[in-house]
């Protein structure tokens, strides 16, 4: 008599909270890579721990043109970005990546010089998180401060975009984001909102 075992491979699939940079984690400045001018949001750490306790992964995604333009390097934003990444863990809460594109179309210098798929408002990173950690884009939340973000996550078929007023100004009446809040500070309660309606459609603002 044959026997045949059948091992059933078990796929883990994730959902995320996907964070722009400045603007959401941190106040807003032109060309930022200095530890000692990056400021926080108020609440940002609370909204994030609460997002990771509902099982979100936590990912941020950040154009950073100044790379392309010449006013900072590489390893300037590694430097503050790690240093970003320890203030989250020694408050408890994961920053499971940061995938940052470097390019710019019309002022990036050299090898920066272009139209990369990795540039917002191309979804090309949330792609890039997607397939690195097998995300469920459609469960998956996008929170950014301008429209490219809100273009991207739509690119990429997101369960659900929001803008916020933290960042740069926002035109909140042509905007295609599924809600509008002040700050990542609100995040949670529009979350909890939404999640008892358990859709991702309705506009909400808060």
């Amino acid at each position: 008599m044959l026997v045949f075992v059948v091992f059933r491979q078990i796929v883990v699939v994730s959902k995320a909270l996907f964070l722009d940079r400045d603007g959401v984690i941190n106040k807003e400045v032109n060309y930022l890579y200095k530890i000692d001018e990056f400021e926080f949001i108020e609440g940002v750490f609370e909204a994030c721990s609460f997002f990771q306790n509902a099982g979100y992964l936590l990912i941020v995604i950040t154009n950073q043109a100044g790379i392309a333009r010449g006013y900072y390097t590489e390893d300037d934003f590694y430097n503050l970005n790690c240093w970003m990444v320890k203030q989250f863990e020694d408050r408890g809460v994961k920053i499971t990546k940061t995938y940052y594109s470097p390019f710019h179309p019309q002022y990036g210098i050299g090898k920066y010089c272009k139209d990369h798929w990795s540039r917002k408002p191309k979804p090309g990173m949330l792609f890039q998180a997607r397939d690195e950690f097998n995300i469920n884009l459609s469960k998956s939340i996008l929170i950014g401060d301008k429209e490219s973000d809100i273009e991207a996550g739509l690119a990429a078929q997101l369960g659900f975009n929001v803008l916020v007023r933290s960042g740069h100004q926002i035109s909140e009446n042509s905007t295609k984001a599924d809600a509008i809040i002040d700050s990542i500070q609100n995040l949670p309660k529009l979350f909890s909102k939404f999640e008892k309606q358990d859709c991702f459609t309705q506009k909400l603002s808060i």
